[in-house]
């Protein structure tokens, strides 16, 4: 019998915790289905073994999903998802997950619309992308297997990862790993990839009208912002 989510353990916390990552193996993926109508999930192996279940131990539901999430990030991930719900868009987010043991994961989730037979939005599917431990072997990885396309396109690499680091909140090593994941996942150049990307996004002809007004206040007052420091990335 499932056990019951009202049943589960609360996640520890604290803040000495370490990250690791999860137990599916370096840069785990994990790939997730959400219906609009019912609210209804559907996780991978990967994705259960994230949050420290075994795979349909128990129902897996929103709040699930939130109580799992770092206590400072789960209100903008509970916000995602309901613009989501709200817009019929995609669900994405970049957030901290607690597992059963109180292990802290760094997690992207990378979301497109779900149709049914008639071409109608149903619902919301992607990915879930443990970036703990993509982070420590794409940024060994990478610089061996991609250096000469480094040195021909670095600068359709750069662009497209301040695009990820600007769309998701990342850093440029995160930023770097997830183009580097798409690239192993559909069998396509990273530089190609990061290419398609930058024309893709200057096609949509800059952002929401929202976020160009917060560029426009920062590119106008960046002469009083203080240097950040060195070793932020």
């Amino acid at each position: 019998m499932d056990r019951e989510t009202s049943e589960k353990p609360e996640p520890n916390v604290g803040e000495d915790q370490r990250e690791r990552p999860s137990p599916d193996g370096p840069g785990a993926v994990g790939s997730f289905r959400f219906w609009f109508d019912d609210h209804r999930w559907e996780w991978s192996e990967e994705i259960w073994h994230l949050y420290g279940y075994q795979p349909g131990e128990m129902t897996p539901t929103t709040e699930l999903l939130l109580a799992h999430n770092h206590p400072d990030d789960r209100a903008a991930v509970a916000d995602a998802l309901a613009a989501a719900v709200r817009d019929h868009g995609a669900f994405g987010s970049h957030h901290r997950v607690i597992d059963t043991d109180g292990v802290h994961h760094q997690v992207m989730v990378v979301g497109d619309g779900m149709f049914d037979a008639t071409g109608t939005v149903v619902g919301t599917q992607g990915y879930f992308i443990d970036l703990t431990a993509s982070i420590a072997t794409y940024g060994r990885e990478a610089i061996d297997d991609v250096l000469p396309d480094l040195v021909t396109s670095r600068a359709d690499i750069e662009q497209a990862k301040g695009i990820l680091t600007l769309a998701y909140g990342l850093s440029p090593d995160q930023a770097f790993a997830t183009l580097r994941w798409r690239s192993q996942e559909t069998n396509v150049k990273l530089r190609t990839l990061a290419r398609r990307l930058v024309a893709a996004a200057r096609a949509l002809h800059g952002g929401p009208p929202q976020q160009r007004l917060q560029m426009d206040h920062i590119l106008l007052s960046l002469h009083e912002y203080l240097d950040p420091p060195d070793d932020q990335t």
